[in-house]
């Protein structure tokens, strides 16, 4: 989404200031456009002050300026918002509280799952919240492998063992599977 908003913005801006220079160095632009000579100003003193004695006027500013302040403030928030999970709450059972560090269960998983039968190489994330963690994972599999044989060995094996190091009721897995490519084979 970040990227969609930038690129739109950057393409309006872009658009605007490569219309003006092109007025400016010359270029006729058609009748309804809001630049149209070199010594033309985008708004006149009149266009400015239009509405500056309505009694709408200002309170209407402020309330956009107001808008856009609160807009970039969420959009700042949502890019500096960690999206993955740092800490594992862990259960020791004796009522005390210990934590796994996320980075340390997403490598020791990936590791794992990249040594299965079949997988060329595994990337894990995890997500959610400390106490009800979920994972994302994608593996790379070899040629000829089947995949629902090679999501079953993840299921029983990589993923049931980081639910149970951890302690955890249920640990919810989104697997992508992809197929590794391969050298085209030459007949002669």
């Amino acid at each position: 989404m970040n990227r969609v908003l930038i690129a739109l913005a950057g393409l309006v801006l872009l658009a605007l200031g490569g219309s003006v220079l092109a007025v400016g160095v010359g270029v006729r632009p058609p009748h309804w456009w809001l630049h149209t000579g070199v010594h033309d100003v985008l708004l006149s003193r009149a266009q400015r002050t239009r509405w500056r004695g309505a009694r709408w006027w200002w309170p209407a500013v402020i309330a956009a300026l107001a808008l856009l302040a609160l807009f970039a403030l969420w959009w700042l928030t949502a890019i500096l918002r960690r999206r993955r999970l740092t800490q594992v709450l862990v259960d020791t059972g004796d009522g005390d509280e210990a934590f796994v560090r996320g980075a340390t269960l997403e490598s020791v998983l990936a590791r794992e799952a990249a040594g299965q039968r079949g997988v060329a190489r595994a990337g894990v994330h995890l997500r959610g919240r400390r106490s009800a963690p979920t994972i994302q994972a994608s593996l790379r599999l070899e040629t000829g492998i089947d995949p629902a044989a090679a999501l079953a060995d993840f299921t029983s094996g990589p993923l049931t063992h980081a639910r149970d190091s951890a302690g955890l009721a249920k640990l919810p897995a989104e697997v992508r599977l992809a197929s590794s490519r391969h050298r085209p084979e030459r007949v002669s």
